[in-house]
């Protein structure tokens, strides 16, 4: 093995701590074949539009009150919906729902997700969504916040 583990001609360790030591990734990354790898992983990238066939925007909503970020969540979605309908855009739009670890230092955490081709009409979506955030968050107590994320390595 080459590279971090291995300097030059010498030979390296790699330990690798995981759950699933069957997972198809952890497969090929034992018998080093990137081909293999590669080709399985576009191949459901496509199927399931990640990255590079599409791009996914997370949108997070955090607040110290649950009901005031269900509440903020429950409008931003709607909105965004609304706009989709309105104006025929090509874009997935899923449920909001509680990120999948729902509470952070005494913060509540919710997202919503969006697949689609990041252009300048997603930009404009984007600008015109955090116009009507900060609408709804003025009525609130401003405990509040959201994010927007394209493309993270997490998905908040």
């Amino acid at each position: 093995m080459h590279g971090r583990a291995g300097r030059e001609k010498d030979e390296g360790k790699v330990i690798i701590q995981t759950f699933n030591p069957d997972n198809f990734s952890i497969e090929c990354s034992k018998k080093q074949d990137y081909k293999l790898f590669y080709a399985a992983e576009i191949k459901m990238r496509k199927q399931l539009k990640y990255p590079p066939f599409c791009d996914i925007i997370v949108i997070g909503i955090t607040s110290k009150c649950e009901n005031e970020a269900i509440q903020i969540t429950k409008k931003l979605h709607q909105y965004l919906k609304n706009r989709v309908l309105t104006e025929n855009l090509k874009i997935i739009l899923y449920q909001g729902m509680p990120a999948p670890i729902d509470k952070i230092k005494n913060r509540y955490r919710y997202r919503i997700i969006i697949k689609c081709k990041y252009n300048n009409e997603i930009i404009s979506l984007m600008n015109d969504l955090t116009s009507k955030y900060n609408e709804q968050k003025e009525s609130k107590t401003g405990n509040t916040r959201m994010i927007i994320d394209l493309n993270p390595t997490n998905w908040y």
